[in-house]
């Protein structure tokens, strides 16, 4: 049986640090869903995307909870925004953010399924991107 954690320690510390692309392809699975697609390829173009934005980004494991197939990570990032993030051209700007991703792994090791939740608010503020909530229309025919 595969270590999951050290899997998933090692996924954030070659794919998403060292940008060692061909880790990849030894690490996810072909059905696993990523930007656009499945498989490694689909997981290397968020990657790369990201990159893109923020070339120094760095990932920091908070805290790893495996269990059986399951891994959970709690991570933090920095990097400094110098290329477009979405519809936000570069700033120049040092961010900081956090979030955490799951990950299902398959009996021979792979990554299967990831799943993440990262704090995009905070990191689009730092940004200095002006968030206004939806206009509300009341009152009748509304």
């Amino acid at each position: 049986m595969t270590d999951v954690e050290a899997a998933a320690r090692r996924f954030i510390a070659d794919v998403w640090n060292a940008r060692q692309e061909e880790s990849v392809y030894e690490l996810v699975a072909g059905e696993c869903p990523g930007l656009g697609g499945t498989g490694p390829e689909a997981t290397l173009a968020w990657h790369r995307e990201r990159r893109a934005a923020f070339p120094d980004l760095r990932y920091k494991i908070v805290d790893v909870v495996a269990a059986g197939e399951r891994v959970a990570v709690h991570w933090r990032a920095a990097g400094t925004h110098v290329g477009q993030f979405g519809p936000v051209p570069p700033t120049g700007q040092v961010v900081s953010y956090s979030g955490a991703t799951f990950l299902r792994f398959d009996p021979t090791g792979r990554i299967v399924e990831v799943w993440s939740c990262n704090e995009l608010f905070q990191l689009l503020q730092q940004l200095g991107v002006e968030m206004l909530p939806p206009t509300v229309v009341s009152g009748p025919g509304a």
